[in-house]
């Protein structure tokens, strides 16, 4: 059986994103990154800070924003369009081939309006399923996908959607072709057992040890739907998945490795 090609998909988000000396650091380090890769953004801190300028108020439930027709369009107009074409050209600096993507691009993401839910989250998608094989293609011609968090439903609207999915979903289909790591870099070391103390990194966690800490209320609520995605996306293809600051995608700090 031949062996299938090494692919990296990397999730980038958090303070990282809202610091351009930081995200500069990031990106000539991801540049390095051999073999075939993927890039996936965020972006919610500046979505809400360019909401305030056009006198639009961000609204939350429970950490999770609530997207209706204004926020929206600034998700679109900040993700797509700055965060995502500015992250593309400085690949491009780099010498790495990036075209910046939205989930209707090719139509690589579709999604559908996330429904049954006790609150009415507005434009918010839930991915339904990822052009695999085109998505194949271009990784092949050398072409390094830029993702933003935004998807659609195949019917012309477009769709505010979870980065951490969109990068656990992308690992997931692309399984079928290489052998996917998944990295999730943002502001910390890694999975914290104190979130105060950012040297109580969990150095591997696994889902019985997972289960455990959760319900000792050890792992802080707002990295519970992050560790949900891995392990889903590790049941379903994904070889290796880690979480930690930027600086893991060239081995230089400690991180979380996460195993099922």
């Amino acid at each position: 059986m031949q062996n299938k090609p090494q692919l990296t998909v990397v999730k980038i988000g958090g303070n990282v994103i809202d610091n351009p000396d930081a995200l500069k650091a990031f990106l000539a380090d991801f540049a390095l990154v051999e073999g075939y890769k993927i890039l996936v953004h965020g972006g919610g801190k500046i979505a809400t800070k360019t909401a305030e300028g056009l006198g639009i108020t961000a609204v939350f439930h429970e950490g999770r924003r609530i997207t209706d027709k204004p926020m929206l369009d600034v998700a679109v107009m900040t993700y797509a369009g700055l965060i995502n074409k500015d992250i593309t050209a400085q690949l491009q600096s780099l010498g790495n081939n990036a075209i910046g993507f939205t989930g209707a691009d090719g139509n690589l993401i579709l999604s559908e309006k996330r429904k049954n839910a006790a609150v009415d989250f507005g434009f918010v998608g839930d991915v339904i399923s990822v052009a695999d094989e085109l998505l194949k293609v271009l990784l092949l011609q050398n072409i390094v996908p830029v993702f933003c968090a935004v998807t659609h439903d195949g019917k012309g609207q477009l769709l505010n959607t979870n980065a951490d999915t969109i990068a656990a979903e992308l690992a997931v289909a692309c399984s079928a072709h290489f052998d996917v790591k998944l990295l999730y870099c943002f502001e910390k070391k890694g999975v914290l057992t104190d979130v105060e103390n950012e040297d109580s990194v969990i150095k591997n966690l696994t889902f019985e040890n997972y289960q455990e800490l959760r319900e000792q209320g050890a792992i802080h609520s707002g990295m519970l739907p992050k560790l949900e995605n891995c392990f889903n996306a590790l049941n379903r293809g994904v070889t290796s998945i880690g979480i930690g600051s930027p600086e893991m995608i060239k081995g230089g700090s400690d991180y979380t490795l996460i195993t099922p």
